[in-house]
């Protein structure tokens, strides 16, 4: 069999894909990012997205501003608190984002096989001849015969709310473009996009930093997207500027791929990030249809293989106006879990889309039946090989872990952890088996009062395929006595219970330090 094929080897039993899938606490090991906004933003809606199955929400900053940002933000406070299910806030910037401004907010029309103008200008009114832009160097970068898009949120090139115009001349500062379809653009602002081309404007904006040192600060986020990451160096200095915020020295960075530019440097960008996100939308059209399949393959392979959570987007397009998503979506989901997706991001079908809640858990449900066919066996020998010898000290812990509870056929591994790194290797071999990480706060001080870690820790666990996270009493320091160590296992093992992923008689992995060495035990549940 071919070692890159994830797929069982055994043909699947059908009756198991027919059986319902039983609902339970973990829907799915794979997790869900929704974007919320004007669909999504009661308690109401938020609270259900929240019980179908999301567990990072992401504010999308490219529009509304922090107040419209802050009230959904509340309003999910509210929801998690309701819920008692835990949710991250995920923070993306606008980035090198080139925009069309349309001050009226008027409705343009685009006639295929017309002409346009994109001109810097923007003291001029956006108009059906004319488009006015936030890039005076667009110009210097275009020639005769490219391609440049425009559209809304979607970029299908199917829709008719977005357009394909071919440079047909330069002039000055202004690009004279003829119009491939005809469609008409809606709204104050739509996105502008120019293949292959380098955007001389910066990863992180003025507005960017101004919105991450108020409301970022704020509100504490978990998670950074930093959209339009093009280089290693972008990344470096996202931390340089997060670093100097307080709490946000804590918050995660996922660069953000959108671009040829951000694949040709994508070893060295995944070595500074946190995490990745795959934007298929801007790179499907940055990238020829045919390369798109090859790179999201490869990218997550190279995410795996670093034990660094990567995310997969646009997903279910069609599903922001309906209620089933197409065949070749429903695959695509499935796909993503086998090619080694961690989450799933759902942007305009939860943003926008008339059916937020439903597509969250229609897409829960696919990556639940992916998970069933993920040929773990295949995976894990793959991993070790990568890794190659000698193993690091937890790098072997984790593997060990995992491997034992696979042996023993273990309902869940409970991984003690304070920082959290422990959790996430053992999720980069990728068990069968929900993993419990159980956070245990460290106290720290900064002089003036003291104070402990471990929300974050626990949250930014929440965009990891298979790690659960529960945040244990501050008064159980993490390597005292073992009496105090079986307290905080019993309450994990009482959560596992009352989420239904532990029964009795059932065995369990457990992964949690003592003293100065790390210790893989297995137990057998009596009642």
């Amino acid at each position: 069999m071919h070692s890159g094929h994830l797929l069982l080897e055994e043909p699947i039993r059908m009756v198991s894909i027919l059986e319902p899938s039983k609902a339970s606490f973990f829907p799915a090991m794979t997790k869900i990012v929704g974007t919320l906004g004007p669909k999504s933003r009661s308690v109401e809606v938020i609270s259900a997205c929240l019980k179908a199955g999301m567990s990072v929400a992401r504010f999308d900053f490219s529009w509304g501003d922090p107040e419209y940002h802050q009230e959904t933000l509340e309003n999910l406070k509210s929801a998690i608190k309701s819920t008692k299910k835990l949710c991250s806030v995920m923070l993306d910037t606008v980035g090198a984002e080139m925009q069309v401004v349309n001050k009226s907010e008027k409705s343009i029309s685009l006639e295929a096989d017309g002409q346009v103008v994109l001109t810097p200008d923007r003291g001029q009114e956006a108009s059906s001849q004319i488009l006015p832009i936030n890039f005076d160097g667009l110009a210097k970068s275009m020639k005769k015969g490219d391609t440049i898009f425009v559209g809304q949120y979607l970029f299908t090139g199917s829709e008719t709310t977005s357009v394909w115009l071919e440079v047909s001349e330069v002039t000055g500062q202004d690009v004279i473009c003829t119009i491939k379809n005809s469609a008409t653009l809606a709204g104050s602002l739509f996105t502008l996009h120019a293949s292959q081309v380098h955007i001389d404007l910066p990863t992180l904006t003025d507005k960017d930093k101004e919105v991450i040192s108020t409301w970022g600060v704020k509100n504490k986020i978990d998670f950074l997207s930093l959209s339009y990451t093009r280089h290693a160096e972008d990344v470096r200095q996202a931390r340089e500027f997060l670093s100097k915020l307080g709490d946000l020295s804590q918050t995660h960075i996922f660069a953000k791929i959108e671009n040829v530019e951000g694949l040709t440097h994508f070893d060295e960008i995944l070595q500074e990030a946190d995490g990745i996100i795959l934007s298929r939308g801007n790179l499907g059209i940055d990238l020829p249809p045919e390369k798109v399949f090859f790179f999201q393959k490869s990218a997550l392979y190279k995410c795996n293989m670093a034990g660094k959570p990567a995310v997969l987007t646009r997903v279910v397009d069609s599903m922001t106006d309906n209620l089933r998503p197409t065949r070749a979506e429903a695959t695509d989901v499935a796909n993503a879990v086998l090619d080694g997706s961690d989450a799933i991001l759902l942007g305009a079908e939860t943003l926008r889309g008339l059916y937020p809640v439903e597509t969250i858990s229609t897409v829960g449900k696919i990556c639940a039946e992916a998970e069933k066919v993920f040929n773990q066996d295949v995976y894990f020998k793959k991993t070790v090989k990568y890794v190659g010898e000698p193993m690091s000290h937890l790098e072997s812990i984790a593997s060990s872990a995992v491997r034992a509870a696979i042996k023993v056929k273990a309902s869940v591994i409970i991984c003690f952890t304070s920082s959290g790194r422990a959790a996430r290797l053992i999720a980069k071999y990728r068990p069968t088996m929900p993993v419990l990480s159980v956070v245990i706060p460290r106290l720290k001080t900064n002089q003036l009062k003291w104070s402990f870690s471990g929300a974050f820790e626990a949250r930014q666990s929440l965009i990891v395929r298979g790690l659960f996270p529960i945040l244990a009493d501050p008064r159980h320091p993490a390597e005292s006595t073992s009496a105090s160590n079986e307290s905080i296992l019993k309450v994990a093992l009482d959560h596992g219970k009352a989420a239904g992923v532990i029964k009795s008689h059932d065995r369990v992995v457990v992964c949690q330090k003592v003293g100065d060495s790390s210790v893989v035990k297995i137990i057998e549940l009596e009642d």
